[in-house]
């Protein structure tokens, strides 16, 4: 299925958010999740099944001043 990561098309297989983190090499317990605009808690993630055409948004958090 196609969905939008981070503003890119991406195909994926996987069923869930929890899963996408980890196909694409994110660190889970640092990463904040977004589906179609909505904040998803750290252990909602394996409760969210993915769908075509859904706007996912991954962010890690950045240090510097």
């Amino acid at each position: 299925m196609r969905i939008e990561l981070n503003g890119q098309s991406v195909e994926t297989s996987v069923p869930t958010l929890a899963a996408l983190i980890t196909e694409q090499n994110y660190e889970a317990r640092s990463v904040a999740s977004a589906v179609d605009g909505q904040f998803v808690p750290r252990d909602a993630r394996e409760g969210v099944n993915l769908t075509a055409g859904m706007k996912i948004e991954l962010l890690s958090p950045m240090q510097g001043g």
